[in-house]
Parts: C-alpha cells; sequence; structure tokens
C-alpha cells in the first residue's frame, strides 16, 4: 500500500480479527508477528483484549519483551468482550478516537486477517496517506491469501482509475 520509510519503526499498530474462533494458520501467524515485533524492539498498539489474532500478537510481544499499549472502546471493556487486555491500557469513547490514539503513538501500521473493524481502520489510514496526512508505512500480512481478493479489487480499482496506483 504505502512504501516503506527511512525512519525507523519504535511503536506499530496491529489490526486484526479478535473473534476466539480462528484457523490454526492465522493463530500462528499472530504470534509470530509478536515474537518479531518483540526481538526487532518494537512496542505494539492496538485495539486491546485477549482474544483472537489480537490476543495472540500481544500476548507474544509481551513475553517477547515488547511494551504493549491496548487502546480498547469503554462499551467493549465494560463488557468485556475483547478479554483482558495485557499490559498498559487506554479507554476511549468512540472509534474515532480511538484510532486518533493509536495513530498518534506509532510509526506504522500493519493488519492481519480480519473482518469489517479491521478492515475500518485499515482503510481509514490508507485513506489518511493517501490525503498526505502521514506518511507511516503500511502493510497487510496476507496469510493463507487472506487479503488476494481485497488486493485484486484495489487493483481494479487501480485500473478504473478510482485509485491511484502509489495508493
Amino acid at each position: 500500500m504505502v512504501g516503506s520509510s527511512s525512519r525507523q519503526i519504535r511503536n506499530i499498530c496491529v489490526f486484526g480479527g479478535s473473534s476466539p474462533r480462528k484457523e490454526k494458520e492465522f493463530l500462528e501467524s499472530a504470534n509470530h508477528l509478536g515474537q518479531v515485533l518483540a526481538e526487532r524492539k518494537i512496542h505494539l498498539v492496538y485495539s486491546g483484549g485477549s482474544f483472537g489474532l489480537m490476543g495472540g500478537v500481544s500476548i507474544a510481544a509481551v513475553l517477547g519483551g515488547s511494551q504493549v499499549l491496548g487502546v480498547v472502546l469503554k462499551a467493549l471493556a465494560k463488557e468485556d468482550l475483547l478479554g483482558k487486555t495485557i499490559e498498559e491500557e487506554l479507554q476511549v469513547s468512540t472509534m474515532s478516537e480511538q484510532l486518533n490514539t493509536m495513530f498518534k503513538h506509532v510509526d506504522a501500521f500493519i493488519a492481519l486477517p480480519g473482518g469489517l473493524g479491521t478492515l475500518e481502520e485499515i482503510f481509514h489510514i490508507c485513506s489518511w496517506a493517501q490525503l498526505h496526512i502521514h506518511h507511516k508505512p503500511i502493510g497487510l500480512l496476507n496469510v493463507n491469501g487472506f487479503y488476494d481478493k481485497l488486493l485484486s479489487f484495489l487493483d481494479q480499482a487501480v485500473e478504473q482509475e478510482f485509485l491511484t496506483s502509489s495508493a
């Protein structure tokens, strides 16, 4: 999506599915990502909780020695829909506040497989990049070809000139 940057990445925001029912390969990839972040001394910022891929990446990151910040919607925290956040937690009132808070704390973004929330977050960040609001690197972790059809759709949007190839 957006090209890599020459500046050092110290904090990364990871988006991904929080549902506890996931394919083994997706969970393994989330765990591996958390381990790699820790090995590279990169701190994790995410939407909080301990379930699904988001739980896997956060647990692996903290076990490896990374600092972890969960930015959690108060409504979800009240209902305990995400499980317990590992390490530090900030609670916010709206999804816009959540994304803005995560944005302010990170140098880059990556999306694991996920549903509508993950897509909303990554497209929001990509839109900001297209509008030159930021120049932070953005990536998709395309586990088992999860994002293949989305990437094909984006290629079609470029071909039909709804997107530029740089977007």
